[in-house]
């Protein structure tokens, strides 16, 4: 049952959230229209209307009703620049059919006013104030003219004194419908503030938060990951790939010299170098690797799930990459090398041994004379246990 429901809801209504609530009042409009029409038709049984009369306005009304809901229903009222809600062309469609079934009702005509009175209600959730105000005087104007007009021409049944009563009552409640539109247009004037103000406070801080995530990950000078996110992600990867081998190669990198840089070319020099050597590092390294500044010219490259001699392979790519950068604009005749020891990484327990392995590694490259790539020592291996022997 609850699935037949969905069906219909989905098939009256469709599945656009912007559409819901237009094509939802549209359809609720269809609906007093048929409503009204079928009190109209009692109207013609009791003798208050004529036949000929009443159908012609009973198609006025369905006819405005279907074709609204059938424009909105289909989405051709988003083609529209502004007024999608079509509530303008539906209120004014709508005033017609009251002012016309006004001047045919005869003695049940008072009650009329009441549904121009729903029109002008509908409007105010719809139209800001000064639209909506432009409604309720086009109402007022509309329905005062057929009262008017019926007075003069047909005083028999419109009697001048009950028009003018009718009048009257009219234009002093429309008048205070005119108020409450406007009271609730600034209402809605002000909800609309509210919700703009709230949905910039998150965009604000959504980029907050960004920008938190990424001091806390990202290193100001070089726009590399920095030590902490360096440490998190090993800390990932090899909690992720569990014993697999190989698990992880480390490379610890030393800018060579890099004291020697500041002292002749100055701290605005040196960190241009910096920032130059990781977009070069950058370039040379695999899409799954990261490459972090480790502190100060040191840099540190993960290399997940490979093992040392491709990890040894890697590191002769930056150093190629380095090779055949330039750094004339930044100092004439400035050559930049660097230091760097590679180790593996057994597994989490063994995380901190493979970083100073690493950086042992890379000692020695400097002591061996700068401007290489040095092995550390092996992991230690772990014994693996021996499979389970079924029983025959």
């Amino acid at each position: 049952m609850s699935s037949f429901v969905s069906a219909v809801s989905k098939l009256l209504l469709g599945s656009n959230p912007r559409q819901l609530m237009r094509v939802s009042q549209s359809l609720l409009v269809l609906v007093v229209y048929v409503v009204f029409a079928g009190v109209q038709h009692l109207e013609v049984v009791l003798g208050l209307i004529d036949p000929s009369q009443s159908w012609a306005l009973t198609g006025w009304n369905l006819t405005g009703g279907i074709g609204f809901y059938a424009c909105i229903r289909s989405g051709l009222n988003l083609r529209l620049k502004t007024g999608r809600s079509l509530a303008i062309p539906q209120s004014m469609w709508a005033m017609v059919g009251i002012t016309w079934s006004y001047a045919i009702t005869g003695p049940a005509r008072g009650a009329v006013i009441l549904i121009m009175i729903l029109v002008v209600v509908f409007t105010m959730f719809e139209l800001n104030p000064s639209k909506a105000r432009a409604v309720a005087a086009g109402a007022f104007a509309m329905l005062s003219t057929v009262m008017v007009w019926k007075a003069l021409t047909d005083p028999t049944r419109y009697d001048p004194r009950v028009e003018g009563m009718h009048l009257l009552f009219s234009g002093i409640v429309l008048a205070a419908a005119s108020v409450l539109a406007v009271r609730i247009g600034k209402l809605r004037a002000r909800l609309q503030d509210q919700r703009t103000d709230l949905e910039q406070q998150r965009t604000e801080l959504a980029n907050a938060l960004e920008r938190i995530r990424a001091l806390a990950t990202r290193d100001d000078l070089t726009g590399l990951a920095n030590r902490r996110a360096a440490l998190d992600r090993m800390h990932d990867e090899l909690a992720v790939r569990g014993r697999a081998e190989p698990l992880m190669s480390l490379a610890l990198m030393d800018i060579d010299q890099f004291k020697l840089i500041n002292d002749r070319h100055g701290h605005a020099v040196g960190d241009i170098v910096l920032h130059r050597f990781g977009e070069c590092a950058q370039t040379a390294v695999r899409a799954g690797d990261m490459l972090a500044r480790w502190g100060g010219e040191e840099f540190l490259l993960v290399m997940p799930a490979t093992a040392p001699a491709q990890a040894m392979a890697a590191m002769e790519r930056v150093r190629q990459a380095l090779r055949l950068a330039s750094f004339d604009d930044v100092a004439p005749g400035l050559v930049v090398t660097f230091s760097a020891g590679v180790s593996e990484c057994a597994g989490e327990r063994d995380l901190e041994a493979a970083i100073a392995r690493a950086d042992a590694a890379m000692y020695e490259a400097k002591r061996s004379g700068r401007d290489r790539v040095v092995a550390g020592a092996q992991a230690p291996t772990t014994p693996r246990p021996e499979p389970v022997k079924r029983a025959a």
